[in-house]
């Protein structure tokens, strides 16, 4: 997506530690104009996959969740990284690392929002190795339901996650993938540049 490359490019910050800081638009400072878009660039490519959820991770991930599914008319679900007394025990859950926390987060997802007839469309902001991906699809199988897509915003293509899920066989669009970034100059290229 040519608009979201441009934006990167204008807006983003590399950061050492292989970090891309683009809280100016996307998981912090939200441009919901913006965010609109992408939400109608995910329907476009994924509206022939019979969705009929989308489900994310808290809390990055859930404005972009939001913005897909109003064009599929269906409703969003996100895991949380922690229990709260408002949630039954009766939950899937997985482990996830994050990498920004450094840290193993348990999350979780009702039991009651994902069954084994939903097609799941999976969204989220950022992809590297893909761990936060594999506990949501790990989630998904443990409710039956059907991964129908992985939608991602910024994919770090120079690290393993999306080759892996794409050699596992999901079908993954990532609207910007980097080839590389640099610290030092701040470049960033993007692949098939």
């Amino acid at each position: 997506m040519k608009a979201l490359e441009d934006k990167i490019l204008n807006e983003g910050v590399v950061k050492s530690g292989d970090v891309l800081k683009v809280d100016g638009f996307l998981n912090h400072q939200i441009d919901v104009a913006f965010l609109n878009e992408i939400g109608k660039e995910f329907y476009r490519l994924f509206k022939n996959n019979g969705i009929t959820k989308v489900l994310t991770i808290e809390a990055s991930g859930i404005g972009v969740a939001v913005m897909t599914a109003q064009y599929f008319d269906v409703k969003v679900v996100f895991a949380k990284k922690s229990k709260t007394i408002n949630i039954s025990d009766d939950v899937y859950h997985t482990h996830v690392y994050s990498y920004t926390h450094q840290i193993n987060n348990e999350v979780m997802v009702s039991k009651h929002y994902l069954n084994q007839d939903d097609y799941v469309l999976i969204i989220d902001d950022f992809l590297a190795n893909g761990e936060a991906v594999k506990g949501l699809i790990d989630i998904v199988q443990q409710s039956g339901a059907k991964v129908a897509g992985i939608g991602i915003v910024i994919e770090k293509g120079y690290q393993k996650g999306g080759q892996l899920l794409r050699k596992l066989g999901y079908h993954v669009e990532s609207l910007a993938i980097i080839q590389q970034m640099n610290d030092v100059t701040g470049e960033i290229t993007f692949k098939n540049d």
